[in-house]
């Protein structure tokens, strides 16, 4: 296997964009110079998405005018969350003067202030379970890197409990109750499940959390969270899969990404906010950023699913160091609200969708090992 790891390395320090390379020396190599590191970095922040992260900057350190994703009124990488994402994944550095006011933004801003888009509402994330504003702000501090300057050890935790609380009950019927509401063609019942409010359930955001955070990890605490997710892959019983529920806030409120009680996969059909598998005729393909952010928390070894996967995606590295796996291209494209992992600047030309991929297939070969 080092051998194809090495060949995918070499594939990316040729051909791949600033960003990657960065990455690679950085987080894989741990041989990159403070110059080197100043040189890309330096790159990076004349890409066109830099500068217009960059421009829709406010004065108090706000990107753009919204908050969870875009709006009418700017582009998708034109708001805080995005905005935020984004330049932690091109590695542009902690002091990077753009992510570090965005950073103090998070400080500065209260929750209920507009700029959230709650119309001044607070949705607690300990009264909701998988929701609230506060755990996509924890969320985005702990892709930045800055959980050691941003307190989020209460959402770290909140993100355990969570996971821990699949174990402890039967299902997610245990902590959800059925309530009819307006109907919608998608449910022309009306009947929706909401969550009881203080219970606990996870959801993608907690897992971002963890993925991206490293002082909860424990032996303890990763077979608790591996033993968590091998309850929710299971597929016996057909009332359970894909079975999520909703927030109940005098109106019901969809949360972010809640995991399902049973048929948690790591192969899906299209982009969605909870990582199940939608049955709409394709052709399930290998869903990258839940893999690496399994991968990163260090459950892989516990994981026979896992396992199996980390070993195609080395097998499927060529000679050349290209990783000729079928990957679903929707959660790798772009960089959005629940997936996207594209750090370079276009896919014009086939190579650089090639270096995404590989890139992404090294993290997680890389981090599996833990």
């Amino acid at each position: 296997m080092q051998t194809k790891i090495q060949r995918l390395i070499d594939f990316l320090l040729t051909y791949a964009n600033p960003s990657i390379k960065l990455r690679v020396k950085q987080e894989v190599l741990s041989c990159i110079t403070p110059k080197e590191e100043a040189e890309l970095q330096s790159q990076i922040r004349k890409e066109p998405i830099y500068q217009l992260i960059a421009n829709a900057q406010k004065e108090n350190g706000w990107i753009g005018n919204g908050f969870h994703g875009p709006n009418k009124h700017a582009g998708p990488y034109e708001n805080q969350e995005i905005g935020i994402k984004y330049l932690a994944e091109k590695a542009v550095g902690k002091t990077d003067p753009v992510l570090k006011r965005a950073m103090e933004a998070f400080v500065t801003t209260d929750l209920t202030d507009p700029c959230y888009q709650t119309k001044g509402k607070y949705f607690d994330e300990f009264r909701y379970p998988a929701n609230g504003q506060n755990l996509i702000r924890c969320a985005c501090i702990a892709r930045a890197g800055y959980d050691d300057q941003i307190d989020i050890t209460p959402q770290m935790k909140l993100s355990l409990d969570s996971f821990q609380r699949v174990l402890e009950v039967d299902s997610i019927l245990d902590v959800t109750y059925t309530r009819k509401v307006k109907p919608s063609r998608s449910n022309p019942s009306g009947i929706f499940s909401f969550f009881h409010e203080y219970e606990k359930w996870p959801c993608r955001y907690h897992l971002d959390i963890l993925a991206h955070t490293d002082t909860w990890k424990t032996p303890e605490n990763q077979k608790m969270l591996a033993d968590s997710m091998i309850k929710m892959m299971k597929t016996d019983r057909p009332e359970l899969i894909n079975k999520t529920a909703n927030s109940w806030v005098s109106y019901p409120l969809g949360t972010l990404g809640c995991f399902p009680s049973q048929g948690l996969a790591i192969k899906q059909t299209c982009l969605s906010p909870s990582p199940i598998t939608i049955d709409n005729g394709k052709v399930p393909k290998y869903h990258l950023e839940y893999i690496e952010w399994f991968a990163r928390c260090g459950i892989v070894p516990y994981i026979p699913v896992l396992k199996e996967a980390v070993d195609e995606l080395a097998n499927a590295i060529d000679e050349n160091g290209i990783c000729r796996i079928s990957v679903l291209e929707e959660v790798l494209k772009g960089i959005g609200t629940y997936g996207g992992q594209q750090l370079e600047t276009d896919w014009k030309s086939p190579v650089r969708k090639l270096c995404d991929i590989g890139f992404r297939v090294l993290l997680i070969l890389h981090h599996a090992k833990q």
